[in-house]
């Protein structure tokens, strides 16, 4: 195997779990709405994730552990894929809350601050704003 292909294979997973734990998101309710379904379908294009494993994740989707991307805007970049799940799925109560802060920790967000952070971002992403402005948002609110 070249090295080419095990940055592949492990870029391919990273995906694979980051979309999991969206599926792990939109299914706290038990149910995939039709928007969801529609988000969840141009997401796992985005990501490159194959049919079978779109379907193998649908049907264990706990099985994916949350895996952190190192950078600080790749946390953000996934936070705001999260954020923009729940946005669709119009998630208000406790519960859910909950279990985005639980997945914003294992993004890697400091126990600490990950409820104002994830409050913010469902703030600006309620507001419609770009990934480059959530973002800078997010970034200025840190300083």
């Amino acid at each position: 195997m070249s090295f080419s292909d095990l940055f592949d294979s492990g870029f391919k997973k990273r995906n694979e779990d980051h979309f999991a734990a969206i599926v792990r998101v939109a299914m706290d309710d038990g149910v995939i709405s039709p928007e969801e379904k529609e988000f969840l379908d141009r997401l796992a294009r985005n990501l490159g994730v194959e049919e079978s494993e779109y379907k193998n994740i649908l049907k264990d989707y706990q099985s994916h552990p949350i895996n952190p991307p190192i950078s600080y805007d790749h946390r953000l970049e996934r936070l705001y894929d999260l954020v923009r799940m729940v946005h669709v799925d119009q998630i208000k109560g406790d519960s859910e809350h909950k279990l985005l802060n639980k997945i914003g920790v294992g993004l890697g967000f400091h126990a600490v601050n990950v409820r104002y952070i994830v409050d913010k971002a469902l703030t600006l992403v309620h507001n419609g704003v770009d990934l480059d402005t959530f973002l800078q948002e997010i970034k200025n609110m840190n300083r």
